[in-house]
């Protein structure tokens, strides 16, 4: 796996750990198994981040962090995966969550108007909520649970295709 390119981008441990905003946490950030890029670690975050990504929550970074923690995930990986869900993507991503939670609820689904509205939105707030944090779940958890065998399966095969490059150009070595 390209581990300089995650490398690059993230944040080093030491600033995060030594931020004031995080000191509440005391020593749980401390575990090196947090901020280490390994097949196990970097899969586990994609399992919670993309399961974190998809619940509508408030500060899902935190529900990120807090569950990568417990399951020693790589932490930077896990919140920032979080951000596929942006004020951009959000409602796209949360109307076909709340259309899997219709299907599963075996609900009829609510046609949305031609104007979306927060008044349409509060009118229907009562029968939307249910399909929306079923849906929602669902998809988090199916989505997480690919990424996690994604990942998985993606850095065994980098692996081995490494592997087997520096092995052939030990037999054939260019002049």
């Amino acid at each position: 796996m390209p581990r300089r390119i995650f490398k690059r981008y993230m944040p080093h441990p030491d600033s995060i750990r030594e931020h004031k905003s995080l000191r509440f946490l005391g020593t749980l950030i401390h575990d090196p198994n947090l901020w280490h890029l390994n097949r196990h670690s970097v899969s586990r975050a994609m399992l919670v981040g993309l399961f974190s990504a998809f619940i509508p929550i408030p500060m899902q970074m935190l529900l990120a962090a807090g569950l990568a923690i417990p399951v020693r995930a790589n932490l930077p990986i896990a919140i920032g995966l979080v951000w596929l869900t942006n004020p951009i993507t959000m409602p796209p991503v949360f109307y076909c969550t709340y259309k899997v939670g219709s299907w599963v609820l075996d609900t009829p689904p609510i046609t949305l108007p031609s104007e979306l509205s927060m008044a349409w939105i509060s009118e229907r707030i009562a029968t939307l909520w249910e399909p929306i944090l079923v849906g929602s779940f669902i998809t988090g958890v199916v989505l997480g649970v690919v990424g996690y065998f994604a990942t998985m399966l993606f850095w065994r095969w980098w692996v081995r295709h490494n592997w087997r490059k520096r092995q052939e150009r030990r037999r054939n070595p260019q002049p």
